[in-house]
Parts: structure tokens; sequence; C-alpha cells
């Protein structure tokens, strides 16, 4: 027998096994001090919702029944939201396909075009929806309008990015085969981008509409019109009974909304 063989084996430590757990350990460190942090900043105070209970049990008592006796007012501001969230997705449609056209790499014109479209979808999703229902009261005044135009011009946000990206995974071998045969710009657009993407576009469209609804129930408490704008009255005069009832009529509304929109995606898959 050798001495290389009878001599003892040190033990090897396992450094990539060790760096695994060091790596999760500072993670969950990592994590626990942005909760922390997070708590410090927004001044959490959970013991204030004990010692506040009183008080919501209050307001929910004064609430209760709903004034079903007075469902016959509410029936304007139920279309003025669903029409403003119609209006919203419609016109965000409208600007959002010659916005996703320009800033999908694959067919876009000119990479100049394509970084101002970008530019321009990215400057409408990082202004939020109530800022923008804010300038156009100034704008226009109170009402439904401005809240309409607030959704349409937020809502350019996410249908021009969705649609830039749905353009940009489509087939090319329709488009390429169009282009081959000396079809227009125009002509291969309808006939060979249209049919391809379509279908996406409904469905994206479609889940748009389904949060320009609860935008829309948002957007009142600036001054926009809808629901929004009749249940912050309730609540400015004190009238809990006609909350709880808009309240009602606010989850029936986005209830039937999601299960609509589910409905035609479902269709169209």
């Amino acid at each position: 027998m050798s001495v290389e063989a009878s001599a003892p084996q040190l033990p090897t430590r396992d450094w990539p096994g060790a760096l695994v757990l060091a790596l999760r350990l500072a993670a969950v460190m990592a994590f626990v001090a942005i909760v922390v942090q997070a708590a410090i900043v927004v001044r959490a105070r959970p013991q204030d919702l004990i010692t506040g209970a009183r008080g919501m049990a209050d307001i929910i008592g004064r609430a209760m029944p709903p004034d079903f006796a007075r469902i016959n007012v509410i029936w304007w501001p139920v279309l003025e939201t669903v029409d403003i969230a119609i209006f919203g997705t419609l016109g965000g449609v409208a600007l959002a396909v010659p916005l996703a056209i320009l800033a999908a790499a694959n067919v876009t014109p000119s990479r100049a075009l394509y970084f101002a479209a970008r530019g321009a979808i990215g400057f409408a999703r990082s202004v939020p929806d109530l800022v923008w229902a804010l300038l156009f009261v100034t704008a226009v005044g109170l009402g439904p309008f401005p809240g309409a135009l607030a959704l349409s011009v937020h809502s350019v946000g996410m249908l021009g990015r969705l649609f830039a990206e749905t353009i940009e995974h489509m087939d090319m071998a329709p488009i390429d085969a169009l282009t081959l045969t000396g079809a227009r710009r125009m002509q291969v657009f309808s006939h060979g981008v249209i049919p391809s993407v379509l279908p996406s576009l409904t469905g994206i469209t479609l889940y748009r509409f389904d949060e320009n609804i609860r935008s829309s129930l948002v957007l009142g408490f600036v001054g926009a019109g809808g629901i929004g704008f009749e249940l912050l009255s309730a609540m400015s005069l004190f009238q809990y009974r006609l909350v709880s009832l808009y309240l009602i009529v606010t989850f029936v509304l986005v209830i039937a909304a999601e299960r609509m929109s589910a409905l035609i995606r479902a269709r169209l898959a």
C-alpha cells in the first residue's frame, strides 16, 4: 500500500453551495429591509385600525340599508360611466394604432419615427389618468367629456405598447410575400398586417375597456362625470345610504363588464 493511498483525505468545502446559501440569505435580508423601510416611509400604524374600527362601523351603520328608493336617479350616471369608457377605449385605439405601427421595429418606416412613437407612447403611459383628467377639466370644464379625453390619451400608453409588441411578433411571411408581388405599403398593411394581428388587438382592446370602466369611476372624483362624481357628491353631503347604493351599482357594473369582456375574448380565441 502506497503512502499516498493510505493518507487521510482532507475535507473539501462546497464553495458553490455556500455561495448560493449566502446569496439567498442576502436576498431575504434585502427583502426584509425593503419591507421595513416601506413601512417607515408610509408611517404604517396598524393599531390605528383597531382604534378607528368604531368610526368605520358607524359609517357602515349609517349606510345601511341602501336607499333603493332612489334607484331611478342612478341610471344616467351609469350610462355616462359606460360611455366614458367606450369613448376612451375607442379614442385610445384610434390614437394607438398609427403610433404602434411606427413603434414596431419590423414595419416602421424609419428609426427616427420609431423612437418618436416610442417616446409618445411612454409619455402617455407615464402620466396618470387622474392628471390627464385634471388637465382636460381645466381645458373644457366639468363633465364626462374631459374624462373620456383623459382615458383616450392614457389608453394610448398601454394599447400602443401592446399593439407594437404584437405587430413585432407577428408572422412576417405573408408580409414578405405581398411585398415581393409589388404591393404598395397601404395594401401590405390592409391585406397582411391587419388580418394577422386583428384577433390579438381585439383581445387587448377588450382588456383595456374593462380597465377603463374602473378608471372612469375614479375620474369622477375630479369632476369628470359618471358614477364617481355622483358618489363624491353623496359622500360630501353625508348621504351614506345613497353612497352604499352607488357602491352596489358600481360592483354590478364592474362584474358585468368583466364577464362580457371575458365572453367576447373566449369567442375570439
